[in-house]
């Protein structure tokens, strides 16, 4: 039986290359492919299909019923989502520099759409069928590993989106017996994420999404080593252990 992977925030580079990646191990694979804009995205070894959604829950209702329809059971689902600058939004280097907007924003994106996002999924889960679900998440969101302050905003929502995450996991062991959950940390990625930050990357540590996309699948096919059923796995393109 083919499997059905899920992907969110599938118009993303990360995303992109995951999908070529799938198509490169798992050619029989069914691709749902979730974005707020028409996607680009075609692989002829595949079966893609995309669902056009804004991240309301309104929209996202949509999408549980279109899958719950269609009968769907993923056997993956990642959730690409995740933004940390827009327009002339930049991390704050300082107190002074914590801004109302910008802290709702990236709020809003990197910790609440995340979690509306598993919302949504949560319906088509059981009992009786694997399904590892991912989410982007960043070392910065390590509250032990802070030692260097700044970036409020983008720490506080990476921070949430690891908690909410984690009291996730927790109640899926209860509702989902085989269902794992994933905190992954991509390092520094050539996308339009880092962009006005890879001047100061060391050598060596600019990661292509195509090196990510291939570092994340080849962890996620032994799930069972990243993590047991009720404990958010939270690593690093490594697949080494984040401290929370």
């Amino acid at each position: 039986m083919a499997k059905v992977y899920v992907l969110f925030g599938a118009n993303s580079a990360i995303a992109s290359a995951y999908l070529a990646t799938i198509a490169d191990h798992d050619s029989r694979a069914s691709v749902i492919c979730v974005s707020r804009h028409a996607t680009n995205l075609s692989d002829n070894r595949l079966d893609i299909q995309s669902f056009i959604c804004d991240y309301s829950k309104a929209s996202l209702n949509e999408l549980t019923d279109h899958l719950k329809k269609h009968n769907v059971k993923p056997h993956q689902v990642i959730i690409f989502n995740g933004q940390l600058h827009f327009e002339e939004a930049m991390p704050e280097k300082k107190l002074e520099d914590i801004d109302e907007q910008y802290f709702s924003t990236l709020l809003n994106t990197n910790a609440l759409t995340p979690i509306l996002c598993l919302q949504a999924i949560a319906p088509l889960l059981d009992h009786k069928t694997p399904c590892t679900i991912t989410c982007l998440s960043a070392r910065v969101g390590s509250i032990s590993d802070n030692k260097l302050g700044g970036w409020y905003s983008y720490r506080a929502s990476k921070s949430a989106l690891n908690m909410l995450f984690q009291s996730a996991a927790i109640e899926l062991s209860r509702r989902a017996k085989q269902t794992r959950l994933v905190l992954f940390h991509p390092g520094t990625t050539d996308t339009f994420l880092s962009k006005p930050f890879q001047k100061n990357v060391p050598q060596g540590k600019l990661f292509s999404p195509q090196y990510v996309a291939r570092s994340l699948y080849s962890l996620l096919q032994r799930p069972n080593e990243l993590t047991e059923i009720g404990n958010c796995a939270y690593i690093d393109y490594q697949g080494n252990k984040i401290p929370w």
